[in-house]
């Protein structure tokens, strides 16, 4: 079981944004960082209006319930190719449940739907680049007869000077990330930074991290 910590929203946000989430984004020495490589958005991009985009996607607010599944926090960073942290990024989420299915009216998989699941949040980068965000490890879920596709979370990055960057990120030692069409469809170098790192002294937390191109 996976120990969760509790903050409330304030702290978390104060937490996530700082300076020791970013330092560990600079690069070692001159030596240039590969960009994330972009990947396809997908159908399920949110379309249903909802007022609550924060944080922390475990929990809607104006409702007591929790998602479903295992909790767990990203901590992530955005930073140029020299590794130098990028301020104000808006950093767009959007995932299936733990169920593997998205919040969105075209999804026809008949998983069942977690009203209590937000799916969808939109939080800046702070000083050093770093956001943070709490949610839940989504399902697997299929595209077809003889493939499915990996737990994943999809990211849209923008920034005013760089490249908009959308692509996923993918939870390290699942399965079907060796099978999994889209991921397999890049480098292995590409793969292993599309991939998350797990923090050796925090189970619950995952590190990710963006770089971003310059325009």
């Amino acid at each position: 079981m996976i120990t969760v910590v509790k903050l409330s929203r304030r702290k978390f946000f104060i937490f996530g944004s700082s300076a020791g989430i970013g330092a560990a984004a600079k690069a070692s020495g001159m030596e240039k960082l590969i960009p994330t490589p972009d990947q396809t958005e997908g159908p399920f991009y949110p379309v249903l209006a909802q007022k609550d985009k924060d944080f922390d996607l475990t929990q809607i607010e104006g409702k007591t319930g929790l998602a479903k599944g295992e909790q767990i926090f990203i901590q992530g960073t955005v930073v140029d190719t020299n590794g130098n942290p990028i301020e104000d990024a808006t950093v767009d989420i959007w995932q299936a449940n733990a169920a593997g299915r998205y919040n969105h009216p075209h999804d026809s998989n008949p998983a069942p739907k977690d009203e209590n699941f937000q799916g969808w949040a939109i939080v800046p980068s702070g000083r050093d680049g770093a956001f943070r965000f709490k949610t839940i490890i989504p399902g697997a879920y299929p595209v077809s007869n003889s493939w499915s596709r990996p737990p994943h979370i999809h990211f849209k990055v923008s920034k005013r000077g760089y490249l908009e960057l959308t692509t996923q990120m993918y939870f390290p030692g699942h399965e079907l990330n060796d099978r999994d069409r889209i991921l397999n469809a890049h480098s292995p170098k590409e793969q292993e930074v599309m991939i998350a790192k797990p923090d050796k002294d925090k189970p619950d937390t995952l590190h990710y991290r963006i770089v971003l191109k310059k325009a």
